[in-house]
């Protein structure tokens, strides 16, 4: 079994331990998928993702938890072209990659025009404070990452979403 492997069935135990989950998690790229600013690479490079972003990724699709994008990028071409050679673009049900003063408020705001889902029902990994405060204010559970998206803050983001719906873990 891959890495990849090993964290989606991981991820899938301690999603598995929540009755409450999120109708939508939302990802910021730069810093919380991949380890870099993509406005330093060129659509040529080969972009890489945390260790633990890809299977995390795969076990809320298992799941059956829609995923989208919200990124503050000045190159969003690039960022398109990244997820795209990471084959990962498809899983994103809104992807809103655009240059923005409003810390994502804007972002959240065509997210939830594009799918429906209120605030109160979405996860967000960024690691930018402002970007996680400016986003809680809106109703939305929001977790600062410090390396990236992993297992510990899946876990951490899984346990607030559920504390602030009012269920609590079932173990």
């Amino acid at each position: 079994m891959g890495d990849d492997e090993k964290v989606k069935e991981e991820a899938l135990q301690i999603i598995g331990l929540y009755q409450n989950l999120p109708r939508l998690v939302v990802f910021d790229l730069d810093y919380t998928l991949w380890p870099f600013y993509c406005e330093f690479y060129n659509e040529d490079d080969m972009p890489y993702l945390f260790p633990q972003a890809r299977g995390i990724l795969y076990a809320l699709k298992d799941k059956g938890i829609d995923m989208a994008i919200a990124s503050r990028s000045p190159t969003p071409e690039i960022a398109k072209a990244f997820l795209d050679k990471l084959s990962i673009k498809s899983m994103f049900v809104a992807q809103e990659i655009f240059s923005s003063w409003t810390h994502k408020r804007e972002h959240f705001q065509r997210i939830y025009r594009k799918t429906g889902f209120p605030y109160s029902s979405m996860l967000f990994f960024d690691d930018e404070e402002r970007n996680t405060e400016t986003v809680s204010k809106m109703d939305v559970t929001s977790i600062l990452v410090g390396n990236g998206v992993n297992l510990a803050a899946l876990r951490k983001g899984l346990s607030e979403f559920s504390q602030q719906s009012g269920l609590s873990c079932t173990s």
